[in-house]
């Protein structure tokens, strides 16, 4: 893996926010930005000479914000999934522009940036352009999804070093739900949960117990709240910097798959969404 930050250029308004995004957080992590244009076709070609021009102004734009950076230029000619997932599994972050739900147009958005997501060994963010009803929130704080099932240090890690770069707060957020056998009951007794609750919310200030020690200049609060989680989720990522899910590996044979929660931030999401795989 390279100590760099790589963003998929390729001219539209997403991937222009994809840059500005990605060059503020090279520029917090001190490490190169990558910014990688894919022409699709055949390998042996030479790349159009458009891609140069577009390049030198999507560097130019990285640039903008005055912080000295270090900006390496790439243009290849390939599958786009293929191409950009390379550069994903050799890069530390790897940040896409996405149009967020119903996009058809644009190799950065719809099955090309999901199969970057679903199958790359490292974290992926997905950036909105502002007037998607999206975009960059630089000064907002990170959520973060946990599962507490299937929670993983992947993610904690990467939310709380994203915060700490950041000076700012972490809000950390497990939803559940009551299991079928309590469905019914409820209707009688709508308090049958709150001994369930209870116990979510323990566990899970027990999870970030050892982590709010080791990153004790983070701000951190948490919930256990009930409801469908990718809803949750997406509403309490409004105002916020970035909202990290995890994903599990999994290979379906249609392809790989990142899962119900991931697939509902992407897709609606206001916030970028960072993609950190589990395992």
């Amino acid at each position: 893996m390279t100590a760099q930050v790589t963003v998929g250029v390729d001219g539209s308004p997403e991937s222009l926010a994809a840059v500005a995004w990605a060059a503020r957080e090279a520029v917090l992590r001190d490490v190169p930005l990558q910014l990688l244009h894919v022409e699709a076709g055949a390998r042996s070609a030479d790349p159009d000479g458009g891609a140069a021009a577009l390049l030198a102004a999507a560097a130019e734009r990285a640039r903008g914000g005055g912080a000295v950076l270090e900006v390496d230029v790439r243009c290849v000619r390939g599958r786009p999934e293929e191409v950009l997932g390379r550069a994903a599994d050799d890069s530390e972050l790897t940040v896409l522009g996405s149009r967020g739900l119903g996009a058809l147009g644009g190799f950065l958005a719809g099955s090309v940036a999901l199969g970057v997501v679903a199958a790359a060994r490292h974290p992926v963010v997905l950036v909105r352009a502002p007037d998607d009803g999206g975009g960059p929130a630089p000064d907002g704080g990170i959520v973060a999804g946990i599962d507490l099932a299937h929670h993983s240090d992947r993610l904690l890690g990467f939310a709380f070093t994203e915060a700490a770069r950041r000076g700012g707060a972490l809000h950390v957020l497990h939803c559940w739900s009551l299991p079928p056998v309590y469905v019914y009951a409820g209707v009688v007794d709508p308090h049958i949960g709150d001994e369930l609750g209870q116990r979510a919310a323990e566990a899970l200030e027990e999870l970030l117990e050892p982590w709010r020690k080791t990153y004790p200049g983070v701000r951190v609060g948490h919930e256990a709240v009930t409801g469908a989680a990718g809803a949750r989720l997406v509403d309490a990522a409004k105002g916020a910097a970035l909202l990290a899910v995890g994903r599990r590996t999994r290979r379906l044979p249609l392809g790989p798959h990142v899962g119900p929660v991931a697939h509902a931030a992407v897709h609606h999401s206001p916030a970028p969404v960072a993609v950190v795989p589990l395992d």
